[in-house]
């Protein structure tokens, strides 16, 4: 395994599940990764080996038929499934946020009725919040709810950028609705909306268009998601009362940096080793590139960037464990660890020369996916306002 990317204190389960997720990365994904992601092919036996292994219910509590396990035991699957090829990840990523805002936020009802059949990866969840002109102003949401003379709801807008878009079964879907609050951010409400896995037609008033070509982030599903008059009930209120979508979402996002962080880690975790171990294969002027300076020199580097993202990582997802607010945390961990992983993959690139630019080396994959760590659940610019504005709040002047 090498040094890098251990984290202390973790207990004997943690340590088995760790185990068996690295040994299922190794031998199940890294061998067929480059020929699916080039192919575009969603990861069907993959998915399938991982709802067998609990991934999908991992943070669910072993009353509704989780492993009932910490946000930290999550994330460092994550980052190991990343490692052997970041699309993975993703699929889990959406499920995992839906899955853990139903637990924090959801009615008893709602908790029973899907979290025990997200466990089993039966029902598979979706997040939905950007839009075509939203960007990073969530207070521009357009989709509509508005509601009926018998209390339901219809649902009219687009949404973009869903991950899980075609696969997923149950969308969080966050839309603007008419609260009489002054502040726009109180007039948000989250449903959760069914709809049956495919493209077209996929609920009424509901068309998933087809697949997003994308630069990199291949064989999984990230579609738009257009809503015209969808009818939906008022039980479908995440948490059974309106108003409360914008919160619940951004609770819903903060988890989601910890686990886009730990993305970013594998990624810089694999660009590491592919980048160490080609040097060792490459001679020039005699001996190994790794020997020459210059290469040993990025490589020292490299690795104290891995370690540095990782260990922020790690504590950013404790410190949730611990019920404490997290989203400076969060975005500083979310902002190094995608900075640092695309230094540390074109670094890895650098030290592959012509050959990194091959499709036979999947450092050539690495470098497509990892650019996507840095838009990925906010940009570093937004990592840095939130980041920038708590410290003026903690550092403020007396007086």
């Amino acid at each position: 395994m090498g040094r890098l990317c251990q984290t202390e204190g973790l207990t004997d389960i943690q340590e088995e599940i760790l185990k068996t997720v690295r040994q299922f990365v190794d031998e199940k994904i890294i061998p067929v990764a480059q020929e699916l992601e080039h192919a575009d092919e969603y990861p069907t036996e993959i998915v399938e080996g991982l709802k067998e292994l609990g991934i999908f219910g991992i943070m669910i509590p072993e009353e509704y038929g989780g492993l009932g396990e910490s946000l930290l035991t999550y994330a460092l699957c994550v980052e190991e499934i990343a490692r052997g090829w970041m699309s993975v990840s993703g699929v889990i990523n959406t499920h995992f946020i839906v899955a853990y805002m139903l637990m924090k936020h959801g009615t008893e009802e709602q908790k029973r009725n899907y979290l025990p059949r997200m466990a089993t990866g039966e029902v598979r969840g979706a997040f939905s919040m950007s839009e075509p002109g939203l960007g990073s102003d969530v207070s521009a949401v357009a989709t509509k709810a508005v509601k009926n003379a018998d209390g339901s709801y219809a649902i009219t807008g687009q949404k973009m950028w869903l991950t899980n878009g075609g696969s997923s079964t149950l969308v969080a879907v966050l839309t603007k609705t008419d609260e009489g609050a002054s502040s726009v951010y109180k007039n948000m409400t989250t449903f959760l909306v069914e709809k049956t896995p495919g493209f077209g037609e996929v609920a009424q008033g509901i068309t998933v268009p087809g697949k997003i070509d994308k630069m990199g982030y291949k064989g999984i599903d990230t579609t738009e998601m257009i809503f015209e008059g969808h009818q939906i009930a008022a039980e479908q209120i995440l948490g059974g009362e309106p108003g409360k979508g914008f919160f619940q979402m951004m609770d819903g996002v903060e988890v989601g940096r910890v686990n886009v962080a730990a993305r970013a880690c594998g990624l810089a975790w694999r660009g590491f080793e592919l980048g160490i171990s080609y040097a060792q294969q490459r001679h020039t002027f005699g001996k190994p590139i790794a020997e020459h300076q210059a290469v040993l020199f990025r490589l020292a580097e490299m690795a104290t960037k891995v370690e540095t993202a990782h260990n922020m990582m790690v504590r950013a997802a404790r410190l949730k464990d611990t019920g404490r607010r997290m989203d400076v945390e969060a975005g500083m961990a979310k902002m190094v660890a995608s900075e640092y992983a695309n230094e540390v993959v074109e670094d890895s690139f650098r030290i592959h020369g012509g050959y990194g630019y091959s499709k036979e080396y999947e450092i050539e994959r690495i470098m497509r996916e990892v650019k996507f760590m840095l838009i990925g659940e906010g940009t570093s610019d937004i990592q840095k306002m939130i980041i920038g504005k708590a410290l003026l709040k903690d550092y403020q002047l007396k007086g």
